[in-house]
């Protein structure tokens, strides 16, 4: 897909549309990390803490729940 930048006010933007947006779990007022390698441009959605907390305290509760199994499988 090419794209055009937008002007901005001062700045230029490019404007993502919405199946790619939907694609990627992306809300318009969701956080993204831009990165470079000094010829392309690289975005990606910021994790979210709230995120990394649910996955935490999930894996948490599983590991609790399932210990003695796992200890069992480890063996």
């Amino acid at each position: 897909m090419i794209k055009n930048l937008v002007k901005h006010g001062n700045s230029w933007a490019v404007v993502i549309d919405r199946p790619i947006l939907d694609l990627l779990k992306i809300a318009p007022e969701s956080q993204v990390e831009l990165t470079t390698d000094g010829k392309s441009i690289r975005i990606a959605p910021v994790d979210s803490d709230d995120k990394k907390a649910k996955v935490r305290a999930a894996r948490a509760k599983v590991n609790s729940k399932h210990s003695k199994a796992f200890k069992k499988l480890a063996e």
